[in-house]
């Protein structure tokens, strides 16, 4: 831990220095007994956030559904689901929230509904209904089949018939999730009151859902094939989504999103965005007025080697828009977990990464106890995408948080609705939060540092690299400077310093190695991590 201090700017927005952290309400905490993760449970855990150091919450859909994608197929957006609690603990939750300092940001699901929601029931009556427009539906072919050849993410064709009126509608997921026509002034105003409902309870952002997919091509035209696409390899696509994502006039509806938010002081817009990186900054918008952060997914989707993120570093860095701020995510409730892809020994190097680089990072819940996928039978899976295309479970990054020995974890007194993990006796809260050594304390103890340091939670790089398997970075902010160390490798290693470059070791992911000093190299055991303050930078001096 530091022992000296600089002062974090006031004038930047909490977001930019601040941690979120991803609950998945199903999995974080029961309050009734039924298995089942809710609203309540979630407030009695609140005082566990506080002390592990996030600054705000996020959380995964809540809304009232038919759960055929567990929430991300909404009926009401403006209400709560009677598995999750009432919309009276929605409320509560943000009250007893933001009196603990605590931001909340919540899921928006802008791209489709429910195909129970009352609007898709109203559309799919007829074809002359007043709603009809409100969701895509197109005339068959010439044949008789689809109108062209768009993939749902989740397999097969995105588009079902209607039998009734004969015309077929388009869903990017499940059939259950018909998709929203974004180019209806209709649908714009009415979801931009959907925001302004959450806004005016007062809730502080929201991470809004497959936001690259919003609007589709006007002329219906084929998706192009893939060059690069392997069916042996799973996340290759058969399809380049060309024309049923990414289009150019998504941009104005971030606008619209933006406008809405800027309404109200200080919140947040997060995009949900699994583009490269020059489509990615483009959701910042032109003179950034798009989302704040569009969600930098780099980390997850690349291998966890020190050439490749140094790379992902610098070129996401290059790219970025002057004034845009960084975010970087390790993990989420799509994407296997973090100790399971880059493997237990490295979760703390991870960390220090996450926690050190610059900009906004998110924290997925149970990452900071080192919980990994959980083997699930196949016959006890229940995830739809896992169900049609094996490699898509995500299922194993979802089970329930581990809080305490026992066999249900202390996550409900109930049948739980996924497995508990079998390490969840070693690997939980309670067991790690009395082990000054454990992960869990390294994340608290890692947490409180950039706060006191504005050259890490706000400055700039001087520069990036990676020797002989460790990366290398240097944050400042033109006062203070800090040499962050991390080796990928199972071996030890050494890094020289520049010139006669001597620091302190100030944070580390051992702790014997806090208040030792480093000159001319910083040596490193296997998979370890420090951060060193480097001398103070004289700016007066000529």
């Amino acid at each position: 831990m530091s022992d000296v201090s600089s002062a974090i700017p006031t004038r930047a927005p909490w977001w930019q220095s601040g941690v979120v952290y991803q609950i998945y309400p199903r999995s974080f905490q029961d309050s009734t007994g039924d298995g089942t993760g809710d609203l309540p449970g979630v407030i009695q855990r609140l005082d566990y956030l506080v002390s592990l150091g996030v600054d705000a919450i996020w959380l995964s859909p809540f809304y009232p559904s038919p759960m055929a994608d567990f929430g991300y197929d909404i009926s009401d957006y403006r209400d709560v689901d009677p598995l999750f609690g009432t919309l009276e603990d929605a409320e509560r939750l943000i009250r007893e929230a933001h009196d603990r300092g605590l931001k909340v940001i919540v899921d928006y699901v802008p791209n489709h509904t429910s195909d129970q929601h009352p609007w898709f029931v109203e559309s799919r009556r007829s074809r002359d209904g007043p709603k009809r427009d409100w969701y895509i539906w197109h005339d068959p072919n010439e044949d008789g089949g689809v109108p062209n050849n768009w993939r749902s993410v989740f397999g097969g064709s995105a588009w079902t018939l209607d039998e009734a009126t004969g015309q077929f509608y388009l869903h990017s997921f499940l059939e259950e999730q018909p998709d929203l026509n974004w180019r209806n002034p209709d649908v714009q105003r009415e979801m931009m009151d959907v925001l302004r409902f959450w806004l005016d309870r007062g809730v502080d952002g929201f991470r809004v859902d497959v936001l690259w997919l919003l609007i589709k091509d006007d002329q219906f035209r084929d998706d192009p094939p893939n060059p690069d696409y392997d069916p042996d390899k799973p996340g290759s696509w058969e399809l380049k989504q060309v024309y049923s994502g990414n289009r150019p006039e998504v941009h104005n509806i971030v606008r619209m999103m933006r406008d809405t938010v800027d309404e109200y002081d200080r919140r947040l817009l997060i995009g949900e965005v699994y583009l490269e990186f020059s489509e990615l900054v483009r959701y910042y918008g032109e003179d950034l007025q798009g989302a704040h952060l569009p969600f930098n997914f780099s980390l997850i989707l690349n291998p966890w080697e020190v050439d490749v993120v140094a790379d992902l570093i610098t070129r996401y860095e290059a790219e970025l828009p002057d004034g845009a701020w960084p975010n970087w995510v390790l993990g989420n409730h799509d994407q296997s977990r973090l100790a399971t892809r880059v493997g237990a020994d490295q979760t703390r190097v991870a960390a220090m990464l996450l926690l050190t680089l610059r900009g906004t990072p998110t924290i997925y819940y149970g990452e900071e106890i080192g919980m990994s996928d959980v083997s699930i039978p196949k016959e006890e899976q229940v995830d739809p995408a896992g169900k049609v295309i094996p490699w898509m479970n995500r299922d194993p990054e979802r089970t329930p948080m581990q809080w305490e020995a026992g066999p249900r974890a202390g996550f409900t007194t109930g049948e739980p609705w996924l497995p508990i993990a079998d390490d969840a006796d070693e690997v939980n809260v309670a067991v790690q939060r009395e082990d000054r050594e454990s992960l869990l304390s390294f994340y608290r103890w890692l947490l409180q540092f950039p706060r006191s340091e504005a050259a890490i939670s706000l400055g700039d790089y001087e520069r990036v690299w990676h020797e002989g398997g460790v990366l290398a970075y240097v944050r400042t902010d033109g006062k203070r400077r800090f040499l962050i160390a991390l080796n990928f490798g199972g071996e030890d290693a050494s890094l020289p310093l520049d010139g006669a470059d001597s620091g302190t070791v100030v944070v580390s992911t051992g702790i014997s190695r806090v208040g030792s000093q480093v000159t001319g190299s910083v040596d490193l055991a296997a998979h370890e991590g420090v951060i060193v303050a480097l001398p103070l930078v004289d700016n007066d001096a000529s």
